[in-house]
């Protein structure tokens, strides 16, 4: 039984207030699968929710930056909630917190949220891939490809339909902060480079385009391995 592991950014499900046009089309695609076997493990990002629990805590006081991470982790986890929500009895009845920690379920889809502070559910997605000995992981997020540059303020920002994992890192920052926003977070770069993983970067926001990357069908998006 084949096992995707999903990381779904923040960004997809409150991109500003909650998208539940996102979320109903998520959920149909997912069930799709579900009935002809697949099974899900989902880890979700906090988003526009995130943000503004740490502005509002900075504007009000010098805040930590471990304290802002823990913020991020329960926006993330309500996230995750919501999603589990949405599914219903088909999903695991419990939000995962902990990506090393093998859950033995029937159930076809698992939700999960952040963990600890220093990195984001990416890198939660990786310790989960490795758990269940999957060697790709799905990463959802609000752009078509990985650029060179910032494609919403540079428009001539080049794409890559393929990466390694070390033309990747040099792309992005090497260090991890709160509400860092880059396609795939530098601590689980790192990691999913040692462990030698496979990370495909698809816009979640177009739904047919995921499901023609589970059809094996052309699709818009990165391969980093």
């Amino acid at each position: 039984m084949h096992i995707h592991i999903l990381s779904v950014g923040g960004s997809l499900i409150v991109p500003d207030e909650i998208d539940y046009f996102f979320l109903k089309e998520f959920k149909n695609l997912i069930l799709k699968y579900v009935s002809k076997g697949h099974r899900f493990i989902i880890l979700c990002g906090g988003g526009k929710l995130n943000s503004k629990y740490n502005q509002a805590a900075c504007r009000v006081s010098n805040i930590e930056k471990e304290d802002l991470d823990w913020i991020g982790i329960k926006a993330t986890q309500l996230n995750a909630e919501l999603m589990r929500a949405v599914f219903g009895g088909i999903a695991y009845e419990k939000v995962i917190t902990n990506p090393t920690e093998k859950i033995r379920t029937k159930k076809h889809i698992i939700l999960g949220g952040g963990w600890k502070p220093g990195w984001s559910t990416d890198y939660d997605a990786v310790l989960v891939s490795k758990q269940y000995s999957s060697r790709e992981i799905i990463n959802l997020t609000n752009i078509d490809y990985v650029y060179d540059r910032d494609p919403r303020t540079n428009k001539d920002a080049k794409k890559f339909e393929s990466l390694t994992w070390v033309q990747y890192r040099k792309l992005i920052t090497d260090k991890w902060s709160p509400r860092l926003s880059t396609p795939f977070d530098p601590i689980a770069a790192k990691e999913a480079e040692k462990s030698k993983q496979k990370v495909v970067i698809l816009n979640g926001k177009n739904i047919r385009n995921l499901e023609n990357y589970f059809e094996g069908k052309h699709f818009e998006g990165t391969i980093i391995q």
